[in-house]
């Protein structure tokens, strides 16, 4: 991640933070990772049906409703993070840049309210370090 992109997101949560805690400190103890324990990926017949033939018309392109399904994860918050996490995942997998993600999550600051923008940029953020050094590895 550029330096430009990690000040970016630093100041974004960092704001993000400050709004959660004023809004609903309890979201600082939630632990949605214990969640991935049940369902660490998605199997591959559920991507296929998502977004593979069935669904997958001539309009948008996998890396498109990802990134349209990353938007939809981000309004709903912590409830999500699992899936916001495998989607991440996914969506960088088809192409889309760090950047590009972090900018869907930072547009649905205005339609899911700051905490739930706060907490899709700390996932993505993990995502992206994860990312990195699976391919240092």
């Amino acid at each position: 991640m550029s330096d430009a992109l990690q000040k970016m997101f630093r100041q974004m949560l960092q704001s993000g933070q400050e709004m959660a805690r004023a809004f609903n400190p309890a979201l600082e103890n939630v632990d949605t990772k214990a969640f991935e324990k049940l369902i660490p990926t998605m199997p591959s017949d559920m991507l296929e049906m998502w977004f593979g033939k069935t669904f997958n018309r001539d309009g948008l392109d996998a890396r498109t409703r990802l990134l349209v399904t990353i938007a939809a994860l981000t309004v709903q918050g912590a409830f999500a993070e699992p899936q916001l996490r495998l989607t991440i995942r996914h969506a960088l997998a088809a192409g889309a840049t760090q950047r590009e993600i972090a900018e869907v999550i930072y547009q649905m600051g205005m339609f899911g309210g700051i905490p739930a923008m706060q907490k899709a940029l700390e996932v993505a953020q993990g995502v992206f370090t994860e990312s990195e050094g699976d391919e240092t590895s």
